[in-house]
């Protein structure tokens, strides 16, 4: 159809042409001093026509002449550009090769050739850090911090990225709090800021930086469950020597993370070293009623008190006669309310469920409160045997 449409149009001019050069438009007339000269109009046309077109294309080449050093430089940028572009692209792939030296020499010739140079000067700093070349990593660390305002934020997350891997926590530390202060809380920064704060056991900023990465699903919950249980319990360990702090950092805990039960068996020896067993009790007894575990109904001797204790223990032992760990925290509790001979029965059917060395300590002590040395005497030996092997 294209086709059609051009040849009629040719087609077309060339019968105007033919009907306006059949016609005679008489002559030209120019007078200039000295000259006289006639020409046909058509003639005139003609030579117009070509003189519009001589012009034009000496207008055109004066103009890419003035043009042509601009041009030159425009090819040359371009040229620098793409030289640039494919160092950065060696460079990239060499690290992540492994290909360290190659990557740093990649780096530096797009570094020279780059008018953006970030993302060069990022690229040779890991490339020297993974080298353990530290001067040099400093030299181009430096170069970044003096350079363009935008690259500035990629710089502190890769000093703090680098400066965990060199175990240098407390750096790392630095260049995070400045991140935070100027609003930077992405995931990648929080992620860095927990490595820290686990780090220089920094256990409440730890607790806070999990329930944050856990809310934002940069953590699942089976990955967040043992770094919360390990950051409570070390907050719990660390306040045991200040009872009120102890029980401020228990309190704390969410409802929702005490039901880790291997939180609460943590919990439970620390809260009753320092005399404050009981805040664990209720937490204890609901998780024992959701699902028996011997080994939590063993540490309930040490938060429960000996009245209600006992109570709610034989109420569990007429589902559970046979086990061991709450056989021997109702001889505990019984040994507490001075029911020697009920402990010493809840002791010996725990023994002779579960042979355990804190059972035959528990038992020996109680033969040296009632004056039976001999008793007593056997069991430390038991209880020694049974450590030694």
């Amino acid at each position: 159809m294209r086709v059609l449409i051009w040849l009629i149009t040719i087609f077309a001019m060339a019968v105007g042409l033919a009907m306006l050069t059949d016609r005679d438009w008489g002559n030209a007339y120019f007078l200039v001093p000295h000259w006289h000269v006639q020409m046909s109009v058509k003639l005139f046309v003609v030579l117009l026509f070509i003189g519009f077109v001589v012009t034009h294309l000496l207008a055109r080449l004066v103009q890419n002449a003035v043009a042509l050093p601009n041009v030159i430089g425009q090819w040359r940028d371009r040229r620098r550009r793409q030289r640039a572009d494919r160092a950065l692209r060696e460079a990239l792939l060499a690290f992540h090769e492994g290909r360290y030296v190659q990557s740093l020499k990649s780096a530096e010739r797009a570094y020279a050739a780059s008018d953006h140079p970030a993302t060069a000067v990022l690229l040779a700093a890991r490339s020297a850090h993974a080298l353990r070349d530290e001067p040099r990593y400093r030299t181009w660390m430096e170069r970044l911090a003096s350079g363009e305002k935008k690259a500035q934020v990629a710089r502190l997350m890769t000093e703090a990225e680098l400066a965990i891997d060199s175990r240098n926590f407390e750096e790392a530390a630095e260049k995070l709090e400045i991140l935070r202060r100027d609003g930077y809380r992405h995931i990648a920064a929080l992620r860095l800021s927990l490595r820290v704060a686990l780090a220089l056991r920094r256990w409440e900023d730890a607790l806070k930086l999990i329930r944050q990465l856990r809310k934002h699903k940069a953590l699942t919950e089976e990955q967040a469950q043992p770094l919360l249980r390990r950051a409570n319990t070390e907050s719990l360990r660390e306040a045991m020597d200040d009872g009120k702090a102890l029980v401020r950092v228990w309190e704390a805990i969410p409802a929702q993370e005490r039901e880790d039960r291997q939180l609460v068996a943590d919990a439970v020896p620390l809260l009753a070293r320092s005399g404050n067993g009981r805040l664990a009790r209720r937490t204890l007894e609901r998780l024992l009623d959701d699902e028996w575990d011997s080994g939590l109904a063993r540490l309930y001797a040490y938060c429960a008190e000996a009245g209600t204790g006992l109570a709610k223990g034989e109420e569990w032992l007429r589902e559970h006669k046979s086990d061991p760990g709450l056989l021997f925290a109702l001889g505990r509790l019984c040994a507490d309310a001075g029911l020697w001979g009920k402990a010493e029965s809840y002791y010996a059917a725990s023994l002779g469920q579960k042979p355990e060395i804190d059972t035959h300590l528990a038992l020996a002590r109680l033969f040296d409160r009632v004056e039976r040395p001999a008793d007593a005497q056997r069991h430390y030996r038991a209880a020694a045997e049974m450590a030694a092997a």
